[in-house]
C-alpha cells in the first residue's frame, strides 16, 4: 500500500506490512473506521514537521506583536494578529486530521484539495499582513520580529502549497493519464 506525504491511504498500514501481505485475514470482520485512529508514524513525516514549524513561527509572530507596545496603526496589527491566529488554528486542525486519521471517517471532504485551498488563501493573507506589519513597525523591535516571523511562516506555507499541489493535482493528473 502506498501512502502519500500527508498519510492518505485506503487501508491499514499494519495490514500492508504484515508478512502475509494485504488481504491476509480476509475472513475476519472488517475493521471499524475508528479502529487504529492515531497514526503513530505521521508526526515523523516531512508534512507534519512542516506543519509544526509553521505553527511555532506563527505563534512566535503573534506573541511578538501582541507583547509589543504600539499605539499607532491599531487596525494593521489587529489584522496581523487575527491572520496569524486563524492560520495557526487551521494548520492545527489539519495536523489533527492527519494525526487522528479523521480523513477516513469524513470521506465526504476532499482533504488534499481543502488543505491546498487553505494554504493558498492563508498564505496570501499572511503575506499581506506581514508586509503591512513590516511597513508600519517604526523600528520597534517586537513589531519587526513579529513581521520577520510572519515572513518566515509565509515561506513555510509556500512550501506547504508546493507539497499540497504536488500531492493533490499532480497525483490526480497522473492517475487520469493511466
Amino acid at each position: 500500500m502506498v501512502f502519500d506525504a500527508y498519510g492518505y491511504g485506503n487501508g491499514n498500514l499494519q495490514e500492508s506490512l504484515s508478512p502475509q501481505g494485504p488481504g491476509a485475514g480476509a475472513a475476519q470482520p472488517s475493521a471499524s473506521p475508528l479502529e487504529g485512529l492515531l497514526d503513530p508514524s505521521y508526526p515523523r513525516t516531512h508534512a507534519a514537521l512542516l506543519k509544526v514549524a509553521q505553527m511555532v513561527t506563527l505563534l512566535i509572530a503573534f506573541i511578538c506583536v501582541r507583547s509589543s507596545p504600539w499605539t499607532k496603526n491599531y487596525s494593521a496589527y489587529s489584522y496581523f494578529e487575527v491572520v496569524t491566529i486563524c492560520d495557526l488554528i487551521m494548520i492545527l486542525a489539519f495536523y489533527l486530521v492527519h494525526l487522528f486519521r479523521f480523513y477516513r471517517v469524513l470521506t465526504c471532504i476532499s482533504w488534499p484539495l481543502s488543505e491546498l485551498l487553505h494554504y493558498l488563501i492563508g498564505t496570501l493573507l499572511l503575506l499581506i499582513a506581514s508586509i503591512v506589519a513590516a511597513s508600519k513597525s517604526y523600528n520597534q523591535s517586537g513589531l519587526v520580529a513579529g513581521a520577520s516571523f510572519g515572513f518566515m511562516a509565509t515561506f513555510l506555507c509556500m512550501a506547504s502549497i508546493w507539497l499540497s499541489y504536488k500531492i493533490s493535482c499532480v497525483t490526480q493528473s497522473t492517475d487520469a493519464a493511466v
